[in-house]
């Protein structure tokens, strides 16, 4: 396959076949708790604060310790939310934090949440010297943790190269969400198995409305609560998924956080929804579509 789009056969949504959700539900809704690692070290991924005269600074400590909040903060926030309304999350995690913050991967793993590979350390999968060496290192040490290797995949910052999706395959990953394309899962061509793609977003993400957009702190209240009403509308004629993808040190914050609780309480409201994780959402749409492996 000479191009990453080759990977992923165009299907227009009015030729997708009728699909039933579990108790009949419209809408399947998963949430994804990305939790990182950044390095104190190295340029950061993302920045709230523009460094003095302009000038990049090493160590960042202001940006560092803005994503650090949410891992000494916000996370137990986001877990105590879902808790208590029994639900469960899919957690994507860099592979590092079981070493780096092991009392979050453990309180996650506590909640039954889905483990789901997201890097080893918080780098694009373009600017790692031997990637699939940092696949095979994130899935062992998501194994060692928790028992079984991760069966769903999300690239730091959602990338590919055009060989990932054949080393994610090797390594026994069987779903990926990194392609944003739909509101249903599709399969996508790998040079050795099926590989599905699980309806992810970059638009109810908050790091897109908080961190790139810099919208107020209600905006991905609004922005989610007029997805999943869209959503809900069109799960009349067949089945959707929804992604809610969070990050800690966004949606933890005390000024975003009861927005927050509000989706969650607004979903709650409706019958007809299937709080399901990726891999649930993976295996459902295998079952319905008969596909093997």
């Amino acid at each position: 396959m000479s191009r990453l789009s080759d990977r992923a056969p165009y299907e227009p949504f009015i030729d997708r076949p009728r699909l039933n959700l579990p108790g009949d539900a419209r809408v399947a809704v998963w949430f994804i708790v990305n939790v990182e690692e950044w390095s104190i070290d190295r340029a950061m991924p993302r920045t709230v604060i523009t460094p003095p005269m302009g000038a990049p600074l090493q160590p960042d400590l202001p940006n560092w310790s803005w994503h650090e909040y949410g891992m000494r903060v916000g996370f137990w926030r986001i877990l105590e939310a879902l808790k208590s309304r029994n639900l469960k999350a899919t957690f994507a995690l860099n592979g590092n934090v079981i070493n780096s913050y092991r009392p979050v991967a453990q309180a996650a793993l506590d909640a039954g949440w889905e483990f789901m590979g997201h890097g080893f350390v918080q780098r694009p999968m373009h600017q790692l010297d031997d990637q699939h060496a940092a696949i095979r290192k994130t899935v062992e040490t998501i194994r060692e943790f928790t028992g079984q290797g991760p069966r769903g995949w999300e690239s730091p910052g959602m990338t590919e190269t055009e060989a990932t999706l054949d080393f994610l395959q090797r390594e026994g990953v069987k779903y990926v969400a990194n392609w944003p394309m739909d509101d249903l899962p599709s399969v996508l061509k790998t040079r050795e198995g099926t590989m599905l793609q699980v309806p992810y977003t970059v638009e109810t993400n908050d790091i897109v409305v908080h961190a790139v957009q810099q919208l107020p702190s209600d905006a991905f209240m609004k922005r989610c609560i007029d997805q999943f009403d869209q959503l809900y509308k069109d799960g009349e004629t067949n089945a959707r998924v929804m992604a809610i993808s969070l990050h800690p040190y966004l949606t933890g914050v005390p000024h975003r956080f009861g927005y927050f609780e509000k989706i969650l309480d607004y979903i709650q409201g409706h019958s007809g929804v299937a709080w399901m994780t990726g891999e649930e959402i993976a295996e459902w749409y295998k079952r319905e579509m008969r596909i093997e492996g």
